[in-house]
């Protein structure tokens, strides 16, 4: 309404004071003007008045439209592109019509949003830039505000949220434990830590069969804390080789050492002259001699797996048929089996089935090591049984050959370190129950240069199982460059 706005209420108050003036000017000055002039004259003042009158309103209305086109549609002009940036049309401007205050304060206004497009711009591309580093980041960035709701993450973070969200945390939960928020269990410690303490906090999460390393830092507003940010990488693989590491140098030394002190012992009590008769001196060359083979069967199969790793190992590649092989490697171990009371099994299928490009001997010897280590860890009365089947996987044909026994068993933490160098699911394991602890190690690079897979699964005092999958069509670089 134009009565509303500051050009109205001016208008109102010129045409109220013009209108003051004349009521005035009637009032006071009629009566002199009827006493003083003749009625003809008077008659002609009133006209004048009433002249005068409807001069000064219409006078007034046009400045009144005067300072509406100056002053008040500029002033909408500015509220409507005001709206419209308050809307994020950050590039609205308005037109400058005049150099006067109001011209002033229209490019003033047009100053300030050429500086907030500039600034929401920045900011965009600050954020743009955020996003893109945290989407790259390999780690999982997690932010938690304070009432523990997830406000901020990549989407590594959030694959780890919907991954730890489907887990059952009944176990690993502490006694106190209270769900808060988002807050995933494994990081319920650290996130209180954090929150109490006001800084940052760091430490190792074993979750299952995983292990990831976290940091986790404060977000600070006004001197409180608002809530937390947590950096998770995983570090399965570096935690799992530096145990390895450490078992390796254990294992070796404690491989190489035995024998060494049992050879230097023994020779000691040769060159002192303790044997007093011929057969104790045979005996101590005996043990000698056993001592000084296992070594030389250490020092191999080290080299041989060092060739293996390198991508140095030898293969004499020919079509193999693997049921004659299967059946081979049956009698070679079914005397053993009987002797210890274990029953051996083996099952072919009805046809023949051929592997185009393998070596058979290498074969030959991964079986050996399976079986030996079956026949080791299986008691008496129990079973071993051997299969051979086709299979296919991707749509190409592959020979499965499983191993399966029915002895002790292998724990479920020991089952993906049971293919490294030394390492012994089975802790008690002496050196009187054979092998160097390289066994398994040489099976699965044997197999992965038959560009084959090898699998096993266990359970604690049912028994293990080791599957083994081999291309029956010959890989293209294993044709060409085989022997």
């Amino acid at each position: 309404m134009i009565w509303r706005s500051v050009v109205g209420k001016l208008w109102l108050t010129i045409i109220a004071l013009v209108a003051v003036i004349l009521i005035t000017l009637g009032l006071f000055l009629m009566q002199y003007v009827d006493n003083v002039f003749s009625a003809s004259s008077s008659h002609e003042i009133k006209v004048l008045f009433v002249y005068v009158g409807v001069i000064g309103f219409l006078l007034t209305t046009f400045f009144a439209f005067f300072l509406i086109t100056k002053i008040t549609q500029p002033l909408v002009r500015l509220k409507e592109a005001a709206d419209q940036i308050a809307q994020g049309k950050y590039g609205i401007r308005v037109p400058i019509r005049s150099n006067d205050e109001i011209g002033e304060l229209a490019n003033t206004f047009n100053n300030m949003g050429t500086e907030l497009e500039e600034l929401i711009k920045d900011l965009q591309h600050e954020k743009e830039h955020l996003s893109s580093v945290l989407r790259s980041m390999a780690d999982a960035v997690v932010t938690f505000d304070a009432s523990g709701r997830v406000i901020l993450t990549n989407p590594q973070g959030q694959e780890l949220l919907a991954e730890w969200s489907e887990l059952d945390w009944t176990e690993e939960a502490e006694p106190d434990y209270r769900p808060f928020g988002e807050v995933p269990v494994p990081l319920y410690e650290l996130y209180r830590t954090v929150l109490r303490e006001g800084r940052d906090s760091s430490g190792k999460l074993h979750v299952r069969d995983g292990v990831w390393s976290v940091v986790m830092a404060p977000l600070t507003s006004n001197q409180s804390v608002r809530g937390a940010v947590a950096v998770l990488r995983e570090v399965t693989e570096e935690f799992r080789l530096e145990k390895l590491r450490r078992d390796f140098v254990a294992n070796v030394s404690h491989e190489i050492r035995t024998p060494l002190s049992m050879l230097q012992g023994y020779s000691e009590a040769l060159l002192d002259d303790i044997a007093a008769s011929p057969e104790e001196r045979g005996e101590l060359v005996q043990v000698i001699h056993d001592e000084s083979l296992r070594m030389g069967r250490l020092v191999k199969d080290l080299l041989d797996l060092a060739r293996m790793e390198a991508g140095h190992l030898e293969m004499q590649l020919r079509e193999v048929e693997m049921n004659g092989l299967i059946q081979r490697v049956h009698r070679k171990f079914q005397v053993y089996a009987k002797e210890r009371g274990i029953r051996l099994f083996y099952t072919n299928p009805a046809h023949p089935l051929l592997l185009q490009a393998a070596d058979e001997d290498r074969l030959e010897q991964v079986l050996t090591n399976l079986l030996d280590n079956a026949l080791r860890h299986t008691p008496a009365e129990a079973g071993i049984y051997i299969t051979l089947s086709e299979t296919t996987q991707d749509d190409k044909p592959y020979a499965q050959v499983t191993v399966r026994d029915e002895g002790q068993g292998v724990p479920r933490e020991d089952l993906p370190y049971i293919f490294e160098r030394f390492y012994k699911a089975d802790k008690a394991r002496t050196r009187a129950s054979g092998g160097t602890g390289l066994g398994l190690a040489i099976v699965r690079n044997i197999i992965e240069a038959h560009r084959g897979e090898i699998g096993v699964a266990s359970t604690p005092g049912e028994g293990t199982t080791f599957t083994l999958l081999l291309p029956v069509e010959a890989p293209w670089h294993l044709s060409e460059h085989g022997s």
